[in-house]
């Protein structure tokens, strides 16, 4: 195993390349995974203008916005750690609404956001289209052993010191779930130092 150091502008223009380099004649789907202590939506969110810039829609999802509502998500409480890990995500829901339409053949209409967490309710969205050339930057924790459909997946990979030492106090029970998690990502990206990630090749 080799690593690379990078700094921030460079890790962003190595994933711009590695997803530019996927086939125009179709859709890129992106996942972009990461725990919360990792802010793999800000990694996500530096990418949407330089592919655009290269003349590629881009649409940004967050699994935040298909969790399953509070009935289910929190029906072992609200500190569940297992549940976190296996229950939270609308799994389904993100596949039906968001991965399958972007697939080959598929429509390219994209529900961007399926349930507010907050309000507890449908989150009344409307359907958008991501047309050909297209690329959907999804992201989010643990999603990279759920079997998900896609064209590019990225794992932001934090030490067991660094996850514990950033993940915020009042998600400190969210960590067990992150012990036995072994994803298998096209790129992985060492992120313990935001300002000094590195590339693992």
């Amino acid at each position: 195993m080799n690593i690379r150091p990078l700094t921030p502008a460079t890790l962003v223009a190595e994933l711009v390349a590695r997803i530019d380099a996927l086939p125009r004649d179709g859709r890129a789907r992106v996942v972009v995974d990461g725990a919360d202590a990792a802010a793999p939506g800000e990694v996500a969110d530096a990418l949407v203008d330089p592919l655009r810039a290269l003349g590629r829609p881009v649409l940004r999802v967050s699994t935040g916005d298909f969790l399953r509502p509070a009935s289910v998500r929190l029906e072992h409480g609200r500190f569940d750690p297992l549940a976190f890990r296996d229950e939270w995500l609308d799994v389904g829901g993100l596949v039906r609404e968001v991965l399958a339409p972007l697939a080959p053949g598929g429509t390219g209409r994209v529900l961007p956001s399926l349930w507010d967490a907050a309000a507890d309710r449908a989150s009344r969205a409307g359907y958008v289209e991501l047309g050909s050339g297209g690329v959907l930057l999804l992201d989010g924790p643990l999603l990279l052993d759920r079997g998900l459909p896609v064209e590019l997946s990225v794992h932001l990979w934090l030490s067991p010191g660094a996850l514990a030492r950033k993940t915020a106090a009042d998600r400190e029970w969210t960590l067990p779930a992150y012990s036995d998690y072994k994803p298998q990502a096209d790129v992985v990206v060492r992120y313990d130092h935001p300002d000094r990630p590195a590339l693992v090749v």
